[in-house]
């Protein structure tokens, strides 16, 4: 222990303890009766909380200079949010918060401006303030952050701007929702192609949010890893079928028209225009029981071959379905039970964007079914009732947690995140 006397300098706090309502001991650094006010907030106190340097961490773009995929970076600014049409990573998480009693709209107001800063430095490789390991944010493989809200968090604001979609789904006579992992005020849903920048940024960003909010659920899922397939391949879910092979794509000329609000459904709810609704599943599989299915069956069920995933109507994966084609012995060679044929619509404007991922937490497997829409009731719901009432595959999977939220418009440099439902 040094024996100098020289008194330290104070020590200023950044805008993440003002904002938040103070770091871990910050009441004690106070007092009791100590009064934030008291504490300057000014842009060029910047805080050194974990003792070195901020000119010493890595620069904003600094990890483009870095050898592998690791250095990816991806843009956080735009019309529309990043990791929507996005082409999908090998590992996601998905973190739920509820908010807390005390959270109005200020509040909310400077949760969204710490939360803009902190995904601008985090998708482009630059630490946070006050982030101890800036190290470890300096590789972010192709890292998103995709925020969105719950209908607590809007009607918080202002219950005239909750769109009528946004909240719980109707009620499915299959579902078996287990209370552990539905609804939400606030989102975040982080990708990535290596899973070190999304269990950093996680905490990052958590910290950000827990004096606004506590965490309610957490969720955790991957998909093939980056090189271990073809550019372009459709994933395998764990019952080892293709999965997702029928599915809009960014570059498709109706995309947009699925997936993103536009100013013409935003009447009441301006906030909205150029986001999209999510509707995340979880699905449980039964792979026990699947285990004893011969690959007949499995085809069967599925309406497609295991090898490829092309339909059981012949041609390659990408072929159409033709459901009008009969067997040998007259009957439809895709069953009417079959997935295939419960989850398609002859109504085009009946389709969602899916990004799928698998989940194994150790005690169980399954599907964690994200799709993007305008409207989760006009395109979410009317597949699921079909799956509901007949589709085979139900016999080997459980939907055990379900959410929906908005997903907020993008941002462009220079504007903070959810501006305009805070406006």
């Amino acid at each position: 222990m040094s024996d100098d006397k020289t008194p330290l300098a104070p020590r200023r706090f950044g805008r993440r303890a003002l904002f938040a309502g103070g770091a871990v001991g910050l009441g004690a650094a106070l007092g009791a009766g100590g009064a934030l006010g008291a504490v300057a907030l000014q842009s060029d106190a910047i805080p050194i909380l974990n003792g070195s340097d901020p000119s010493a961490r890595p620069a904003r773009g600094a990890a483009g200079e870095l050898p592998g995929f690791g250095a990816d970076a991806l843009p956080c600014h735009g019309m529309h949010q990043a990791g929507v049409a996005t082409t999908p990573a090998a590992h996601l998480r998905y973190v739920a918060y509820t908010m807390h009693r005390d959270t109005d709209r200020a509040a909310l107001a400077r949760l969204f401006r710490i939360l803009t800063d902190d995904v601008e430095g985090l998708t482009s490789g630059s630490a946070p303030l006050a982030d101890p390991e800036p190290e470890l944010a300096a590789r972010p493989a192709r890292l998103t952050v995709t925020i969105g809200v719950g209908r607590g968090l809007v009607d918080r604001v202002d219950p005239a701007l909750t769109p009528e979609w946004l909240g719980a789904l109707p009620a499915f006579s299959r579902d078996e929702l287990d209370g552990r992992h539905d609804g939400g005020d606030l989102l975040v849903l982080l990708q990535a192609d290596d899973p070190l920048p999304i269990a950093h940024a996680a905490r990052m960003l958590d910290r950000d949010i827990s004096g606004f909010a506590k965490r309610a659920w957490t969720q955790q899922g991957f998909r093939q890893a980056r090189g271990s397939e073809s550019s372009g391949t459709t994933m395998r879910n764990l019952m080892g079928q293709v999965d997702g092979t029928v599915n809009a794509q960014p570059d498709d000329e109706d995309f947009a028209g699925l997936v993103w609000i536009d100013g013409s459904e935003t009447a009441s709810t301006p906030w909205l225009e150029n986001g999209t609704a999510l509707v995340l599943r979880r699905i449980r599989m039964e792979l026990d029981t699947w285990d004893r299915v011969d690959r007949p069956g499995r085809e069967l069920a599925i309406g497609r071959r295991v090898v490829d995933g092309a339909p059981l109507t012949g041609g390659t994966e990408h072929t159409a379905i033709d459901f009008e084609q009969k067997n040998a012995i007259g009957l439809p060679t895709v069953p009417s039970y079959a997935h295939v044929r419960r989850a398609h619509s002859s109504n085009p404007s009946e389709r969602i964007v899916r990004r799928a991922a698998n989940y194994d937490d150790g005690t169980e497997s399954g599907l964690l079914f994200g799709c993007f829409q305008r409207d989760p009731l006009r395109q979410f719901v009317p597949i699921q009732r079909r799956l509901d009432e007949l589709d085979l595959l139900n016999e080997w999977v459980t939907h055990t947690g379900s959410a929906v939220f908005a997903i907020l418009p993008g941002f462009r440099r220079g504007e903070t995140l959810g501006a305009k439902l805070l406006a």
